[in-house]
C-alpha cells in the first residue's frame, strides 16, 4: 500500500464521493490480502459491507481503460456446432466455480471471436468491459508498459468480480512473442508485465472472468498460452458452416430491400461452385453489399455481384462455362440478364460444334 492509497481515502471522504471511497478501501484491502494479511483484509471488507455505503453494481464502474460493452441486443451467434459446444462449456467451467476462468480464442479475422465473448458474458448474466487498447498503448518509452499495470489495477478494482467478464480484444497487439528476433525490446517487457499481472490476478481475484483473442495466434508467446485455461479455435468453420451462416445473413438483409428476388435456390448454388468461402465477418458484408449495390430496377442484379465477389467476373464467363458449373438454363439466364430461348439456343450452338 501506497501513502497515495491513504490520501485517496481522506479525499473522497471529504468530496463524499463514496463509490470511489469504496472503490479505493477495495484496493487496501485487496492489497493486504496479497502479502498475507487476510486477517487485516477481511477486517476491512467487513467494514464496507457492515456500513449503510452505497455499495455500486459492476455497469457503475468507471475506468480509465476498460470500456462497458452492451450485451442486451446482439445477433444469434452462428458458430460450426464444435465452437458452440466449446462455448458451452466455458459457461459450465466459470458455473462449476472451480477456479477455470481464463480463455484464449484465437482464430482468423472473422471468425466470430468477439462476437463469441459477447454471448459468454450474456449467457453468463455478468457486465463485460473491453481493454481500451487506443489509450493503453503510448508512444512513450515504458508509458505502455505502466499502462499495464493500471488496467491491471483497475480490473481488481472492479465491484462484484463474480459478475464480471473482461475482454482482451486483439490482445496479439500488445502481446508478442518475447524470443522473436522480430520483436523490439520495449514489446517485450510489455509481454512480460502481462505475464506478471496475470498471475497477481489469479492469486487476488479469483472469480473474474477473462477472454483474450488473437488473429496471430502462432506468433503468441508461449508462456503467455499457458497463462489461459483452454484455448478455442475458431478457424473451425466448413464449406457448409459457412452456407448455412450466408443464408441466415442473406434473410436477414434481403426483407430490407424492394425489387428484390429472394431466390435463395441460386443464392446458394453460387456459394455452392465457390472454391473458397470467407469466413462470417467478410461474408457478411459481402452479401449486404452485393444486396446495397444491386440496381433496384434488376431484381437479380445482387446475384452477378455475388458471384463477381465470390467467384469471378460474370461477364467474361461464357453460358458454357456457366452450364458446365451446374447452373441451370434459367439460373443462367437470370445471371447473364438474357432470355432463356437466348441461352437455350447458345447451349445447343455450343454442343453441335463439339460434335
Amino acid at each position: 500500500m501506497k501513502k497515495q492509497n491513504v490520501l485517496n481515502l481522506i479525499k473522497y471522504h471529504v468530496e463524499k464521493n463514496e463509490n470511489s471511497f469504496r472503490n479505493e478501501a477495495i484496493n487496501i484491502a485487496r492489497y493486504f490480502d496479497s502479502i498475507g494479511d487476510e486477517q487485516l483484509a477481511e477486517y476491512i471488507m467487513g467494514l464496507i459491507a457492515e456500513s449503510n455505503m452505497y455499495t455500486p453494481q459492476s455497469s457503475d464502474f468507471e475506468s480509465e481503460f476498460l470500456k462497458q460493452i452492451d450485451t442486451r441486443i446482439m445477433d444469434p451467434l452462428n458458430l460450426p456446432s464444435e465452437i458452440s459446444e466449446d462455448v458451452k462449456g466455458i459457461i459450465n467451467a466459470v458455473n462449476h466455480n472451480v477456479g477455470i476462468n481464463k480463455f484464449l480464442f484465437e482464430g482468423l479475422p472473422g471468425s466470430g471471436k468477439t462476437e463469441a465473448a459477447k454471448h459468454v458474458a450474456r449467457l453468463l448474466d455478468r457486465t463485460l468491459f473491453c481493454v481500451d487498447f487506443d489509450n493503453l498503448i503510448d508512444s512513450k518509452l515504458g508509458q505502455t508498459n505502466k499502462n499495464i499495470s493500471l488496467v491491471f489495477n483497475e480490473i481488481n478494482m472492479i465491484p462484484h468480480a463474480n459478475k464480471v467478464v473482461v475482454l482482451f480484444d486483439e490482445i496479439d497487439v500488445i502481446a508478442l512473442d518475447r524470443i522473436n528476433s522480430n520483436d523490439v525490446r520495449e514489446m517485450g517487457r510489455v509481454t512480460s508485465t502481462i505475464l506478471r499481472e496475470l498471475d497477481r490476478l489469479t492469486d487476488l481475484n479469483k472469480e473474474i472472468v477473462i477472454i483474450a483473442t488473437t488473429n496471430l495466434f502462432s506468433n503468441f508467446d508461449k508462456a503467455l498460452i499457458r497463462r489461459f485455461d483452454a484455448v478455442i479455435n475458431f478457424n473451425r468453420y466448413s464449406k457448409e458452416d459457412l452456407i448455412e451462416v450466408a443464408e441466415f445473413y442473406f434473410s436477414s438483409f434481403v426483407k430490407n430491400f424492394k425489387n428484390v428476388s429472394k431466390d435463395i435456390r441460386l443464392f446458394r448454388k453460387i456459394l455452392t461452385v465457390a472454391q473458397e468461402l470467407p469466413y462470417p465477418g467478410e461474408l457478411k458484408n459481402i452479401i449486404k453489399t452485393s444486396l446495397a449495390f444491386s440496381d433496384v430496377n434488376l431484381e437479380h442484379d445482387y446475384l452477378k455481384r455475388l458471384y463477381n465477389n465470390l467467384i469471378g467476373e460474370l461477364e467474361k464467363t461464357d453460358i458454357n462455362q456457366l452450364y458446365e458449373m451446374g447452373f441451370t438454363v434459367r439460373e443462367i439466364e437470370k445471371l447473364k440478364g438474357e432470355s432463356k430461348s437466348s441461352v437455350s439456343r447458345k447451349l445447343s450452338k455450343e454442343e453441335e460444334q463439339n460434335e
